[in-house]
């Protein structure tokens, strides 16, 4: 039995978007700026050279780009001053987002640092809460960014964690995933206070 060619063709187009996946990294251009993942700051037992701490934005106010909270109202980042914030930006279908949940779940019950999750589903608003339900992250916030503006407008791969300062300014961004939960996580946390 032989398949239709457009089906083979649709077959290649997904089999190479799994491939690359979605904690792919940028080239060197985009991210030059990263400091590869050094052994107190990486938290896998191997991390990649493009996973790791990214400083060149520090001192950058966070955007005004808007999202949607819990109840699928209009907010932005602004909504977080006064605290600092670890924003985390993931989707359902990547899987090394969906690993760093639980983590994330713990650092927001641990009170240091307030965390939105910022889902980057397209068309999922509902799925959200369910899936983080699931997913061990039942107490955070579902916030959804379904027109992908954050991502876009920071040319973040996922997952992208970024911590900003109680008065809104970027320390750095995280390129990959994480352990929230450890103390080499603990420690570029408090680069906030």
């Amino acid at each position: 039995m032989s398949l239709p060619s457009s089906s083979r063709v649709a077959i290649a187009c997904l089999l190479a978007l799994t491939a690359a996946g979605c904690d792919r990294q940028s080239t060197a251009p985009e991210q030059a700026n990263v400091t590869a993942a050094s052994p107190d700051e990486a938290t896998g037992s191997s991390a990649a050279a493009m996973v790791g701490v990214d400083r060149s934005h520090k001192g950058e106010a966070a955007p005004t780009t808007t999202f949607k909270d819990a109840a699928g109202k209009p907010t932005t980042l602004t909504a977080f001053r006064g605290k600092p914030v670890l924003v985390n930006l993931w989707a359902t279908w990547c899987g090394p987002c969906v690993a760093e949940l639980p983590t994330l779940e713990a650092l927001a019950k641990g009170g240091t640092v307030r965390v939105a999750a910022i889902s980057q589903d397209t068309g999922a608003a509902a799925k959200v809460p369910g899936f983080l339900k699931e997913h061990g992250a039942p107490s955070l916030t579902p916030y959804l960014d379904d027109k992908m503006a954050l991502s876009l407008g920071w040319n973040a791969n996922l997952p992208t964690t970024i911590l900003f300062d109680s008065a809104g300014k970027e320390v750095w961004r995280w390129n990959g995933g994480n352990e929230w939960n450890g103390t080499a996580a603990a420690k570029l946390i408090a680069e906030a206070a």
